[in-house]
Parts: C-alpha cells; sequence; structure tokens
C-alpha cells in the first residue's frame, strides 16, 4: 500500500472524509448513486406477492382452519373470505403506496399519519419480532419438509430440522445480499415452481371429482362452530396463508413505474392466490374426510400419496420449493423496513448503509438473518404464528385506518388510486375482531406478552430518539464506523 493509500485509509478511519466520494475518486469510471436501484418490474413484482403469500401455509394451515371451523363447508367460505380480505386490505394499500411512494409499507404510513412515534413502536416490533420470526417459521417449515424423506419411520430430529432451517437462512441471506436481481430471479423460479404444483394438486382434484369422489363434500356443514372465539381463530390460521399481500409496499422506491406496477401486481397477484387457495382446498376434500385432513401430519404429502402415486414424491419437493421461495421474499421485504428505519433514524444508522459493490442493505439484511436463527432455537410454530397474527393485525387495522385519517388530513397529496371509504372502515372493523375476538373467547399470557413488548419500545424511544442522548452517539460512532469499513457499506445518498 503506497503513502497516499495509507492517509487516505486513516482520514476515513477518523471520519474525516466521506466515504462515497472517496470511492468516486479513486474510480475513474461513472458509477450508480449509492441508493437502492430500481431493479422489480411487473412480472418480479407479482411473484414477489404470489410468492411470499404461497408459502407453507396452503399446506399445513388447511388443518388449522378445519379444526376452528369444524366442517368442510365453513372451512371453504373461511378460505375464500380471507382471500377477499386480503384483497381489500391491499386496495388500501394500493392508495397508500402510490400517495406515499416510501418504502416500509406500514411504517411510512404511520409515520405521515399518526407521527413519530406510532410508526416506531412498529418498526420496533416488526424488526425486532415479527419479520424475524416470520423468517424462521416458513425456514422451519422448510426444514420439516425437506427433511422427512430421510427419515421414512419417524419424525426428524429436531436437532436437524433447526440446523437446516438455520443453513437456509443463511443462504437466503447471502443471495439477498449479493444482488438484487439475483433474488428477483430466485423469487420468479420458486414462484413458478410452487404454481406448478399447485397447478398439479388441482386438476388431480378435478378429475376426482368428475369420477364422483363427491362424499367428503355432501354434508358439508355438519359439525360447523359457532364459537366467536374459534371462527377468529379460524381466519387467524387463514390469513395466515394469506399473509404477504402487502409486501411490495416494502420495496416501493425499487419498483419501476410505482403507479402502474403496484396497483396492477396486486389486482393480478391476490385474486390468483385465492382462487388457487380454494380449488386445492376442494382438492384436499376429495380425497380426505375431515378426520384424516386433522390427523394428517403434512396435508399436501399425505394428497400425494393418495392421489399422484408412483409419482407422489414431487408433492413433498415442491412443498420444499415453495417454503424456500416465501423464505426468500420474506428476508427480501424485511431489509427493506430496517433499512428505511434505519434511514429515519429510529434504528441504528448503520441498518440504513447499503453495499457500495451490490446495492443492496446487507447490513439490515444481516441482521434479520442473526435474529431469524435466534428464534429458531425456541421456537413452536404454532405459537409463533399466534404472537404473530396478533400483532400483525393491530398494525393492519392501524395502517387502514391512517387512509381513513388523510383523507381529511392530507387532502392536497395525489391519490393515483383511490378506494371508496368503506373499504378501510371494513378493514379497520375486520382487524379489531381479529385482535379481540381470540382474547375474549380465550385469555391468555401471550397477547399481554405481545402488548408489553410492543409498549417497551418506548423506553428505548424516549432517551435514544427523541432525546438523542450524547452517550450513546458515543459509543454507536466507533462501532458504526468498523461496521462500515468491514461490510464495505455506505450511508445512501439523498435524491431529490
Amino acid at each position: 500500500m503506497d503513502e497516499g493509500s495509507i492517509r487516505k485509509r486513516r482520514e476515513v478511519q477518523n471520519g474525516s472524509i466521506d466515504h462515497t466520494e472517496d470511492c468516486q475518486a479513486e474510480d475513474p469510471k461513472p458509477i450508480k448513486a449509492t441508493v437502492l436501484q430500481k431493479d422489480v418490474g411487473l412480472f418480479s413484482g407479482i411473484c414477489l406477492i404470489v410468492g411470499t403469500m404461497i408459502g407453507s401455509g396452503i399446506f399445513i394451515s388447511p388443518k388449522s382452519v378445519l379444526l376452528y371451523s369444524g366442517a368442510v363447508g365453513p372451512c371453504l367460505i373461511v378460505w375464500a373470505a380471507c382471500g377477499v380480505l386480503a384483497t381489500l386490505g391491499a386496495l388500501c394499500y394500493a392508495e397508500l403506496g402510490t400517495m406515499i411512494t416510501k418504502s416500509g409499507a406500514e411504517y411510512s404510513y404511520l409515520m405521515e399519519a399518526y407521527g413519530s412515534v406510532p410508526a416506531y413502536l412498529f418498526s420496533w416490533t416488526t424488526v425486532m419480532v415479527l419479520k424475524p420470526s416470520a423468517f424462521a417459521i416458513i425456514t422451519l417449515s422448510f426444514a420439516e419438509y425437506a427433511s422427512t424423506p430421510f427419515y421414512p419411520s419417524c419424525t426428524p430430529p429436531v436437532l436437524v430440522t433447526k440446523c437446516l432451517s438455520a443453513a437456509a437462512i443463511l443462504l437466503i441471506v447471502t443471495v439477498n445480499c449479493l444482488s438484487v436481481k439475483l433474488a428477483n430471479y430466485v423469487q420468479n423460479f420458486f414462484t413458478a415452481a410452487k404454481l406448478f404444483i399447485i397447478l398439479v394438486i388441482v386438476v388431480a382434484g378435478i378429475v376426482m371429482l368428475a369420477q364422483g369422489k363427491t362424499e367428503n363434500l355432501s354434508d358439508a356443514f355438519v359439525g360447523s362452530s359457532t364459537s366467536f372465539g374459534a371462527i377468529g381463530l379460524a381466519f387467524y390460521n387463514g390469513l395466515w396463508a394469506y399473509d404477504g399481500w402487502n409486501q411490495l409496499n416494502f420495496i416501493t422506491e425499487e419498483l419501476k413505474d410505482p403507479f402502474r406496477n403496484l396497483p396492477l401486481a396486486i389486482i393480478i397477484g391476490i385474486p390468483l392466490v385465492s382462487v388457487c387457495y380454494v380449488l386445492v382446498n376442494v382438492a384436499y376434500f376429495t380425497a380426505m374426510t375431515t378426520t384424516e385432513l386433522l390427523q394428517s401430519p403434512a396435508v399436501a404429502v399425505t394428497f400425494g400419496d393418495r392421489v399422484l402415486y408412483p409419482l407422489s414424491w414431487i408433492v413433498p419437493l415442491f412443498v420444499v420449493f415453495s417454503t424456500f421461495g416465501a423464505a426468500n421474499g420474506s428476508c427480501f421485504t424485511a431489509g427493506r423496513l430496517a433499512y428505511v428505519s434505519g434511514r429515519e433514524g429510529h434504528m441504528v444508522k448503520i441498518l440504513s448503509y447499503i453495499s457500495l459493490r451490490h446495492y443492496t442493505p446487507s447490513p439490515a439484511l444481516i441482521f434479520n438473518g442473526i435474529l431469524a436463527i435466534c428464534y429458531i432455537i425456541p421456537a413452536d410454530i404454532n405459537t409463533l404464528i399466534n404472537y404473530f397474527s396478533f400483532a400483525t393485525w393491530g398494525f393492519y387495522g392501524l395502517s387502514a385506518l391512517a387512509l381513513i385519517v388523510m383523507r381529511f388530513t392530507k387532502k392536497d397529496l395525489h391519490r393515483p388510486v383511490k378506494v371508496p371509504i368503506v373499504i378501510p372502515v371494513l378493514m379497520v372493523i375486520v382487524s379489531c375482531y381479529l385482535v379481540l375476538a381470540p382474547i375474549i373467547d380465550k385469555p391468555e399470557l401471550e397477547y399481554l406478552y405481545c402488548a408489553i413488548f410492543i409498549l417497551s419500545g418506548l423506553i428505548l424511544y424516549y432517551p435514544l430518539i427523541h432525546l438523542k442522548v450524547k452517550w450513546a452517539q458515543k459509543i454507536m460512532s466507533p462501532i458504526t464506523m468498523h461496521l462500515q469499513l468491514l461490510m464495505e457499506v455506505v450511508p445512501p445518498e439523498k435524491i431529490e
């Protein structure tokens, strides 16, 4: 290293020069601005929505929805109603996303409508718990399906499942850190794979119906549940399978022509998923009774063994593809939320930095991956799903309410998409029901823990963000500098 390079390196370490300008001075070639690039088109946007929504839910949740709804008829109604709710919610987000063209989804909308504190509480809860726990849940499902063929006579050991889940997390985080386009290619491939296996299941179900195997669909409402809380839990589990309808709003800044592609991707993607889900459940009931479906450890695999033999092996293979693709989509969007909240000062600044080589929010992606690995250690999937749904629908309701509030407080904002106000009103009511019904029907401590955790963010907010205490900045400055040098990341440029 020559004397000039040594001097420059010392200046960087002392914080006396801007790292971005230094890199630009050394490279005579024109380089792109150090911001996240607009690499996501309409097709990739649709694949992100479809690929994230269709994960493990349709292959696992049919049991949970049937268990709480009590019969075939209510089960199918719940699946269809969940599709309608997801579509209505996404239409609200289409208006919000084209009105506020910032990444971060609910975070940006809560910030605009209510101010800093609600937005911070959302980012605190979502970045620290909801996103990494969802990532962990999906990769655990992936690991269960991937390891089952190697243990035909028993359940895969927990250690094997969790190690495989951790390996999947590391692989997905690495792919997303290397390239946005590579992550999009991965997402598109696995979305095509999951749509293929759904088509196979649906066609097999149609053939069985044509052969007259409708006995499991007769008397479809016998044994239906009438419990207020049970219906709420049925919707919980159904909507877990539909979760992902808002994922494109997390990457609005990376969308090509968001005013066109955001609403169009929503209109195409979510009805497609809804139709697939209802038809897949009908196919399941042509091959299995309600008791057999509830007793099945993996509904899709049991269906394949009964209907597709000797090609039944393709079902678990494509379910592995499906869960891997959903995990990739979850990781992709989670990194953007941490990036945006770090950029706004609600998380540590290093999370808002961008890789100088790959133009990805690699610190945010790595942070999300580390938390996800922590969550798979003690994780119980059912507990995490209930915890995840409880908090998530609270924030969905606040976002729908934000749309109503801004109709009156932000009248001057340009709205390329404008939905009837009855839709966000309905979403607020449904969100309140989904949050309160299970608590009223069966109070559990996990709901209290969730509320305490959300509010505990205020303990950090007041001194670190509101007061901006100097001792915290003194601690974080050298840590940020060394992490910046280690990961070769820089602050994003401000583009007007």
